[in-house]
């Protein structure tokens, strides 16, 4: 089979295109709500609260509810270290794809384009496309992220020193620590109290086995975080000045860096990398990997652009266009992996 009738093949699989035209019919019906004013579009703040609060740490928890298995810890722990390696090492080359802005343009970009959406489209495309082992995946990914996102990018948006507020998002925000708690559930069931069920031992706090009124409202949660994040989206989107944004260049050279740039570069060093057998990983860790980088750049990060006058109109901006980049470049990015599978 050619490479065009592979790229045809996966980007023909039901699975594939289930998500993506949720994800855009969801947000075409978020951005038609909000620009008509049936629903408010500052509608997306709470809705993005719930999600955060709520939605997305019962999707992490309740993805942990798992057997053991030890190939899934060995990639877990990869995909950790790989998680601060990238971040740090755009950190660190961020603004050479931007040395034609001044700096306050490139400090901007460059945390826009370290930072991408991760609870709005990494998390729930992750989920739709690899099911729990996606969300197990995508949540042990977002830890470092989370972490330097409170933290560094903070910093740099506000110019200001760190303080113990955001010292504590960093590390007591629901999703961090919805995502702890079922990792280490997960990684020592087998040495927490036992409750036997059917003539088979289970850790107490395997809540899918032990205590199913409790998981089952958990999953209709968790249920929620897709659709709800997709809306949110839209909504926001309909903010947003959208002839000014497709006539901005810097919105343009941005989308094309966040959502096609970095995706590649990314994917070129751990291919390189599994290649000499340092820090591999498995075919849908690497899928899981590629959605996380090939999202357009965090709300929080436009938030705080918004909050401390970093190039807002300019933020905005590029929200949108790479918006729209990814829901094309992500689903090309997926076909290119299953074809070196």
């Amino acid at each position: 089979m050619n490479t065009t009738n592979s790229i045809v093949t996966v980007l023909s699989d039901k699975n594939i295109i289930g998500v993506m035209s949720s994800s855009i019919s969801i947000m075409i019906l978020g951005f038609y709500l909000g620009k008509t004013d049936k629903l408010k579009s500052s509608f997306s703040i709470p809705l993005g609260e719930l999600i955060l609060s709520i939605s997305i740490p019962a999707l992490s928890f309740n993805a942990f509810m798992k057997d053991f298995n030890r190939e899934t810890f060995i990639n877990g722990i990869n995909i950790l270290i790989w998680s601060f390696l990238i971040h740090l090492f755009l950190i660190a080359i961020g603004n050479i794809f931007y040395k034609n802005l001044n700096m306050n343009k490139q400090m901007t970009l460059k945390i826009m384009s370290v930072f991408g959406g991760v609870t709005v489209f990494g998390i729930p495309i992750a989920q739709a496309l690899y099911g729990d082992l996606g969300v197990i995946y995508s949540s042990i990914f977002s830890i470092p992220y989370r972490i330097l996102l409170y933290s560094y990018g903070f910093i740099k948006m506000s110019s200001i020193k760190m303080d113990k507020k955001n010292l504590k998002s960093m590390f007591l925000n629901p999703v961090i620590l919805a995502t702890f708690t079922g990792l280490f559930i997960w990684m020592f069931q087998a040495y927490l109290p036992q409750v036997n069920i059917s003539g088979q031992n289970f850790s107490i706090l395997r809540i899918d086995k032990t205590a199913f009124w409790i998981y089952k409202p958990l999953s209709f949660l968790a249920g929620l975080c897709s659709p709800l994040a997709w809306l949110a989206a839209g909504l926001k989107l309909s903010e947003l000045p959208i002839k000014e944004s497709l006539k901005n260049s810097i919105a343009w050279q941005f989308s094309v860096v966040k959502t096609i740039l970095i995706p590649l570069l990314i994917l070129l060093i751990i291919f390189g990398a599994n290649l000499l057998g340092v820090l591999q990983l498995s075919s849908i860790s690497l899928g899981v990997i590629t959605i996380m980088m090939a999202t357009p750049t965090a709300s929080v990060v436009i938030a705080y652009s918004l909050k401390y006058n970093k190039e807002p109109l300019t933020t905005s901006s590029c929200s949108f266009l790479s918006t729209v980049f990814s829901l094309v470049t992500i689903p090309i990015l997926i076909a290119f992996l299953q074809i070196f599978e």
